[in-house]
């Protein structure tokens, strides 16, 4: 037996031999070799195909979260484009995307019909303060209006005490966007009957007064009308945000961080005012805001 090991390690060795018989030995002991893996494989395969429940909705909302962010991103950079097609770019293009945001859930809404606001699940345990921006994936929602630990309540751009500085993305013409209690239509006041604005133009925010972001879309203008010898004309507008139908939303922290909750109430109060005083002072014909 000695003597058969040493002549076949040596054929081997030497004259390579062997080799037809290590190959029909290893194809005869390959079935042998699958079924001792088998035990694994299929644990494994098993594993993969019954996935718990909670991991499926955990893995669910993660994505839900960030398909948000993502088209955050989007709504922002379709606003830079626009504006660099103007040669307008007033401000740094990185500051205008990459504001940080976080993802909250809006767990309640106010019973008072004339009062549109909703409770998010963010407080300030995470970091949110009175004056914080709210969009949707489809646009800007409203402001936190003030926050306990663990909610803060955010009041909608369709409240009728609320205002919002925009422009038109087409042209960079800049007005004020006026809720009027109608959660499905917003009102675009002290723009000149001879402003260049048009039907189906896109409205986003225009950063000035440093309460909004600038570049979000806000609403789409729906109508546009005018009577006889008034100075203004009346301009109706689609808030794009899906102000009573969004559950998840972003809360944005911007660089210079959010005004407190007196200066929310002030800009309420201005709001009211101007939406009050119809054809008012000629400062305000070009619809910005200081």
């Amino acid at each position: 037996m000695l003597v058969l090991s040493l002549v076949l390690i040596v054929a081997d060795a030497r004259f390579d031999r062997l080799e037809p018989v290590r190959s029909s030995i290893a194809s005869f002991l390959a079935p042998v070799f699958w079924l001792g893996n088998a035990p694994d494989r299929f644990s494994g395969w098993f594993a993969g195909v019954i996935t718990p429940r909670e991991d499926l909705l955990s893995e669910n909302e993660a994505l839900r979260a960030r398909l948000m962010v993502l088209e955050r991103r989007a709504l922002k950079y379709g606003a830079l484009a626009a504006e660099n097609n103007r040669l307008r770019d007033l401000m740094n293009a990185s500051d205008t995307l990459d504001d940080r945001v976080v993802v909250a859930e809006v767990v309640g809404v106010s019973p008072d019909p004339f009062s549109h606001e909703v409770i998010i699940n963010k407080g300030r345990r995470d970091g949110v303060t009175a004056g914080q921006a709210i969009l949707d994936a489809h646009g800007l929602m409203g402001q936190v209006l003030y926050t306990s630990a663990f909610t803060s309540r955010v009041l909608l751009i369709s409240d009728s005490s609320h205002a919002v500085p925009v422009e038109v993305l087409r042209n960079g013409l800049r007005a004020i966007l006026l809720g009027n209690g109608n959660i499905s239509q917003l009102e675009l006041v002290h723009v000149p009957d001879t402003a260049d604005i048009r039907e189906e133009d896109v409205l986003v925010s225009s950063g000035l007064g440093g309460r909004f972001p600038k570049g979000y879309p806000v609403a789409e203008v729906s109508s546009i009308s005018k009577e006889p010898g008034a100075p203004f004309v009346t301009i109706q507008a689609t808030p794009l945000a899906r102000l009573s139908r969004s559950k998840l939303v972003l809360v944005v922290f911007q660089g210079a961080g959010a005004a407190d909750a007196d200066e929310l109430y002030d800009q309420q109060g201005a709001g009211q005012q101007g939406a009050g005083a119809g054809s008012g002072n000629a400062d305000d014909g070009g619809g910005e805001s200081n």
